[in-house]
């Protein structure tokens, strides 16, 4: 392996002696500034498996051959550059898995013959640049293919009805381009499809009924095209998030079971022909888009797709009335009883949850207690590995974990204890419920994963303890509290320099486990409670990687035991086969929402304002003036710019898509950059009492 990427200052032409390494199995160049032409001495590179050439400034063509003459290449990257010419022909001998040639100058039509060779490809990628001609049928429907993304181009053809046949694809983007035809039934048989994008096109016909049918389906828009028809009721789509139907020549009604739809967050509808009145059933809906502009709707607008959403999104419909419109209804009225039942209804739950909890809880430690009483066998069932002297044998832990030393924390994965060492120090140990059935040895070795890292914005972990049903992990303690706790406190008026700090190194800490340590980790559970602060503000993860101690089945569904519908999860979050960086990078977006609005992400109550944090500044930033509605108050308007630009970095961690989400290493860049050109002095340490920590 030969790897230099990530050099951004390595500017430099690409060695041609690089050719000679015969026996190299990856070459990774990408990030580092290299320029000038890609070397023709890569073809003597006959054992080279993967070639990443992303991310740079090299010119000129791809070098006649290269991809047929590296018969074992599996991964081909070459986007992100200013390369020119056609498609390099003879790239699939049948191993191509990753095929990346995107944002670059490319020209010409892709051949048939070559693209019917890949009969390996899951990922293929030609998206941003000048390819023209007719978009080749067989990609549809080669046997493994994922994921297919060709927007902003100048393709045409058509959509087969043999996409069908591909029972991998997760998904389709070719927005921007000139498609036509019919959009194809054969979709609605893919059930692995979760996103389909291919606005501005020439699509026309209806849209199939079963278009929806994939079970995972979740980001569709289908937009600046001319389909015509009823919209299909969609009801199958229950994990659909974002519904982009504008500017077509749609007719009919809205369906009613849009309004079944319980993740729906965003729906533009604007620009068609429906008539009939706006379902009722969608104020039930927290939409942080609903744009039914210029259309021949009519009747009552729900009030709750009223407040808080830009009377532009309800223009050009003149029979529609309701409060702020310029039709007031006969009937106006704020649906105050409503609103009282609900908050009715939620108190009551609430209250039950809590008594629930209650009985769970003092039933659990009763137990707990019983178990560490009996006998001292069931204290030796549990064995003890330390990466730093503690000098506390399992029994003085045991001991120690006690209603005293409970933390009353730990979230959903279980209870912290703060036990006293025999030299007076304190450490932080959790008791993880829901052990999975792991193996001494394995679960030794994913315990010494985690405890390699050294990062001062990662906790450290010490050592653990397991007996064949529980673990027990100890952890550095920390004498303060979570960032959670100070955002959720009555008098959070924490400076914007601390919170830009705290922001970074929480940024810093996820780009670590992500990129720098090996093997890479994923947190797969970031939240603020999950930070926590030191005496000087600043920021420690904890609670990484526990999918790897307890197992993926036992993480899973822990996790959802809290609710999978937390405003920290991403949209995609649930039908995601595998977890992705991009998971991390939404939750530590509505982080910084956090710190940029002073705002939980939770609304402890229901409220006008009861959307979640991501919703809820997507609403007010498309008012006039929203964006400064969204910022703390309690910040000086001196930083009010600075503000701005994190939360601009905050709204791309949380897009919809995830692959519009930065890494978190270009997260850290982007708040370095910005806190450099932030005058920030003298910070002054809150007292505990302004700030209670």
């Amino acid at each position: 392996v030969l790897d230099l990427s990530q050099n951004p200052y390595l500017v430099s032409e690409i060695p041609k002696d690089i050719g000679e390494l015969g026996s190299l199995k990856k070459l990774l160049l990408q990030s580092s500034s290299f320029q000038g032409e890609i070397p023709g001495s890569l073809l003597g590179l006959h054992s080279l498996t993967d070639l990443d050439l992303s991310d740079n400034n090299l010119t000129g063509l791809v070098p006649k051959f290269l991809a047929s003459s590296l018969e074992n290449l599996v991964f081909f990257d070459v986007s992100q550059n200013k390369l020119s010419g056609p498609f390099p022909n003879g790239i699939c001998k049948g191993l191509v898995i990753n095929l990346s040639l995107h944002t670059n100058i490319f020209t010409g039509s892709l051949p048939n013959n070559s693209i019917s060779e890949c009969t390996s490809l899951e990922r293929f990628q030609v998206q941003n640049n000048g390819f023209y001609g007719n978009f080749p049928n067989e990609l549809f429907s080669l046997p493994k293919i994922k994921l297919i993304r060709a927007e902003n181009n100048r393709f045409s053809g058509q959509i087969p009805e043999s996409i069908s046949k591909a029972v991998f694809l997760e998904q389709v983007q070719l927005d921007n381009n000139s498609f036509s035809g019919q959009i194809p039934s054969g979709l609605g048989f893919v059930k692995t499809l979760y996103k389909f994008s291919a606005s501005l096109n020439h699509f026309y016909g209806e849209i199939p009924p079963n278009f929806c049918d994939s079970p995972v389906m979740s980001i569709v828009n289908l937009s600046h095209n001319s389909l015509s028809g009823k919209i299909p009721q969609l009801k199958k789509c229950r994990k659909l998030v974002s519904l982009s139907l504008s500017d077509n020549t749609l007719t009919g009604e809205i369906p009613t079971s849009l309004a079944e739809l319980p993740v729906l967050t965003y729906l533009d509808l604007s620009h068609n022909n429906l008539t009939g009145s706006i379902p009722q059933g969608l104020q039930n809906l927290k939409l942080a888009l609903f744009n039914v502009s210029f259309n021949h709707l009519s009747g009552e607008v729900p009030y709750s797709l009223i407040s808080g959403l830009p009377a532009s999104y309800l223009e050009g419909n003149p029979a529609l009335c309701g409060p702020g419109l310029p039709n007031s209804c006969s009937n106006d009225y704020m649906p105050r009883h409503h609103s009282i039942g609900v908050t009715t209804l939620t108190c009551a739950l609430i209250v039950l949850a809590f008594v629930v909890g209650i009985a769970f809880v003092v039933g659990g430690f009763m137990l707990y207690k019983r178990s560490c009483k009996g006998n001292d066998n069931e204290v030796g069932v549990f064995r003890s590995v330390f990466f730093y002297p503690l000098r506390i044998t399992e029994n003085d832990l045991l001991i120690g974990m006690n209603e005293k030393s409970s933390l009353g924390k730990g979230g959903v994965f279980g209870e912290v204890y703060a036990v006293s060492l025999p030299s007076g120090e304190l450490i932080a140990v959790k008791k993880l419920v829901n052990f999975g059935n792991r193996s001494s040895k394995s679960l030794k070795a994913e315990m010494k994963t985690m405890a390699r890292i050294r990062h001062r914005n990662i906790v450290k972990i010490l050592g653990f303890c397991h007996s064949d049903e529980s673990v027990l992990i100890i952890y550095e303690y920390l004498n303060e509290k979570s960032l959670g706790d100070l955002i959720s406190s009555q008098n959070f008026e924490l400076q914007w320099g601390f919170r830009l700090r705290i922001a970074i190194g929480v940024a810093q800490g996820l780009a670590y486990i992500h990129k720098d340590y090996v093997p890479h980790l994923l947190h797969r559970n970031v939240k603020s409670n999950n930070i926590l602060l030191d005496a000087n503000f600043e920021p420690k993860i904890t609670d990484f990687a526990l999918d790897r101690v307890l197992g993926e089945s036992a993480f899973k569904s822990t996790l959802d035991s809290e609710g999978g519908s937390s405003c920290y999860n991403a949209p995609e979050y649930g039908y995601n086969k595998k977890p992705t960086e991009e998971l991390d990078v939404y939750s530590f977006g509505v982080i910084l929402l956090e710190l940029v609005t002073g705002k939980q992400a939770e609304p402890k109550e229901a409220s006008d304002d009861s959307l979640d944090i991501v919703k809820w500044v997507r609403r007010k930033v498309n008012i006039t003036n929203g964006v400064q509605q969204v910022l703390d108050p309690r910040i000086s308007h001196t930083f009010h710019h600075a503000m701005i630009e994190a939360l601009d970095i905050a709204l791309s961690c949380t897009s919809v898509l995830p692959e519009k989400r930065p890494s978190m290493v270009e997260v850290v860049r982007d708040l370095q950059s910005l806190e450099s050109r932030t005058c920030i002095a003298n910070l002054q340490l809150p007292s505990e009492g302004h700030v209670p920590m």
